[in-house]
C-alpha cells in the first residue's frame, strides 16, 4: 500500500512497483493528488479516497498488505505554521494510525518519507549527515522526527521494519507547480514555459541539493524488497550543492532564453545552503547514476 499515491513521489512509486509485477493499493485524500497521475485502468491498482487520519479505513485498507510506503502528508511548511492542529492529524497522527494497523494485520515493512526540515539550520553551510543535531523549526518538521521515533518504538515493540528517509530537495513530473509551496524547480520551469517573469528571493547563490524522482523511486524499491534493513534514519541527496543561478542555467538548456528574472530579499527562515551526506544511502543502497538536472527538467517540461 502506498499512502499519498496519487501525488508527486507517491504515483511514481506505484508505476515502479507495476512494473516489478506487484499489485498496488493507495489510499489517498486527493487534496494534492490526482487520479490521473495512476493508471486505474490496470487492475492491479485499487485507489481509496481518504485521510489517513482516519484510523478505521487505514486499518481496513492495510488488510492483505505485504509492505507499507507511509508518504502522505500535508508537505506544505507554511500549512503546519498557519493550522498546526489540522495538519498534525495527517502528518502525525496518520503515521501512528499506520503502525497500528501494521501491528493488527501483522504487516512488517514500512517506508516512510521524512524531511531534511528535521535538522532546521544546523549544519547549514555543510554537508549534513545523519547524525547532524536535530531542530525542527516548524510543525511540519517536528511531525516528522516524532515520527521517526514512533516508528523506532514500534520497530522495538512490534517488530516493524522502518525504512526512514529523509527527502532534501525532490523534482520531477507530476510536481504541482499551481501549488505555491512547491519546490522551486516546479516554479521556475512552469513560468518558463509560459513566458513569465521570474523572482529569486535572495541573491541566486543558495543552494539545495536537487534529487531526480525517478532516482529516489530505485532506492524506494529496493527498501521494499530488501531481506533485511538496518536501522537509523537515511538521507537522501547527492551531496552536491546546486545554486538557484545554476538551476536557471540548466533551465534555459532546455527551453532555450528564459524570461526575465528578478532578484528580491531573501525570505525570513529560508535556510541558504542545503546539501545532504549520503554516505549512509551510499553504503545501504544502490543508487543510481544521477539523473542530469538538465534531463531532469526536459522531463518535467514533457520535452
Amino acid at each position: 500500500m502506498i499512502t499519498g499515491g496519487a501525488g508527486f513521489i507517491g504515483s511514481h512509486l506505484a508505476d515502479a512497483l507495476l512494473a516489478k509485477g506487484y499489485a498496488v493499493r493507495v489510499l489517498d485524500d486527493l487534496s494534492t493528488g490526482k487520479p490521473s497521475n495512476l493508471p486505474l485502468a490496470d487492475p492491479r491498482v485499487e485507489l481509496i479516497e481518504g485521510n489517513v487520519a482516519d484510523a478505521s479505513l487505514v486499518s481496513q485498507a492495510m488488510q492483505g498488505c505485504c509492505a507499507v510506503a507511509h508518504l502522505a502528508a500535508v508537505a506544505s511548511v507554511q500549512a503546519s505554521v498557519d493550522d498546526p492542529v489540522q495538519t498534525h492529524q495527517s502528518n502525525f497522527i496518520g503515521t501512528l494510525n499506520v503502525c497500528e494497523a501494521m501491528r493488527e494485520h501483522g504487516v512488517k515493512r514500512v517506508l516512510f518519507a521524512s524531511s531534511a526540515a528535521v535538522y532546521g539550520n544546523n549544519g547549514e553551510g555543510q554537508s549534513i549527515d545523519e547524525d547532524t543535531a536535530k531542530a525542527p523549526l516548524t510543525p511540519y518538521a517536528s511531525d516528522k522526527l516524532a515520527s521517526e521515533y514512533y516508528l523506532d518504538f514500534y520497530r522495538r515493540q512490534h517488530g516493524l521494519e522502518p525504512a526512514i528517509f529523509r527527502f532534501f530537495n525532490i523534482f520531477g513530473p507530476r510536481q504541482d507547480p499551481s501549488s505555491p509551496y512547491s519546490g522551486v524547480i516546479s516554479i521556475f520551469s512552469e513560468r518558463a514555459q509560459q513566458g513569465l517573469p521570474i523572482t529569486v528571493f535572495g541573491d541566486g547563490e543558495q543552494t539545495r541539493d536537487f534529487v531526480y524522482v525517478g532516482d529516489l523511486v530505485q532506492v524506494l524499491v529496493q527498501a521494499i524488497e530488501a531481506p533485511q534493513l538496518e536501522v537509523g534514519a537515511v538521507n537522501v541527496g547527492l551531496n552536491q550543492a546546486t545554486t538557484l543561478k545554476q538551476m536557471l542555467a540548466a533551465l534555459a538548456e532546455v527551453v532555450g532564453a528564459l524570461p526575465p528574472i528578478s532578484y528580491g530579499p531573501a525570505r525570513a527562515g529560508d535556510i541558504r545552503h542545503s546539501r545532504a551526506g549520503n554516505q549512509r544511502l551510499l553504503q545501504r543502497f544502490t543508487f543510481p547514476e544521477p539523473t542530469p538536472m538538465s534531463v531532469g527538467l526536459a522531463r518535467l517540461m514533457g520535452r
